[in-house]
């Protein structure tokens, strides 16, 4: 039997591209320090000439599905990260919002064969999103261990 794993100890050979959404970006800038404070402790230079490492803003989560589609076919990273965080309101406008761009980003992810990681928060409440985006817990970091476990089991697979 053969197992195939991902690594995420050393990311210094990956290139990834961070799509945010600007769209509550309280929670979504908080993401965004955790992902990079993460990928910089393992190697990636997180610099403003970075050469491994871009990222795009865009309105809200609705968005993120066209700019990683974008970004996928220029075929100059390994992996991407979605950060968005889509919290519940009074109309249904939240069920909308995060079922298309779930199903858009795995669509995107599947069609063009890179890993996406799904970053999006979805919370009842703002504090909910405040605490899951949070300096004790901060998803932006365990997004980016998924995404450079991701990039490290696509490269053992080719």
């Amino acid at each position: 039997m053969v197992s195939i794993e991902g690594r995420f100890t050393d990311a210094s050979n990956f290139r990834i591209g961070i799509v945010v959404a600007r769209f509550n970006d309280l929670i979504t800038n908080k993401l965004l320090a955790g992902c990079l404070d993460c990928l910089q402790r393992h190697g990636l230079d997180t610099s403003s000439s970075s050469s491994q490492l871009d990222i795009a803003w865009v309105p809200g989560s609705m968005e993120l599905p066209l700019i990683c589609q974008s970004l996928a076919k220029s075929g100059n990273y390994d992996v991407l990260i979605t950060l968005g965080a889509v919290i519940r309101g009074d109309t249904p406008h939240f069920e909308v919002v995060i079922s298309e761009s779930s199903k858009g980003i795995a669509s995107v992810s599947r069609d063009l064969s890179i890993p996406i990681i799904f970053g999006v928060l979805t919370t009842d409440t703002m504090q909910q999103a405040l605490e899951r985006a949070g300096v004790k817990s901060n998803l932006g970091w365990n997004y980016a261990l998924q995404a450079l476990e991701m990039a490290s089991l696509m490269k053992s697979l080719s």
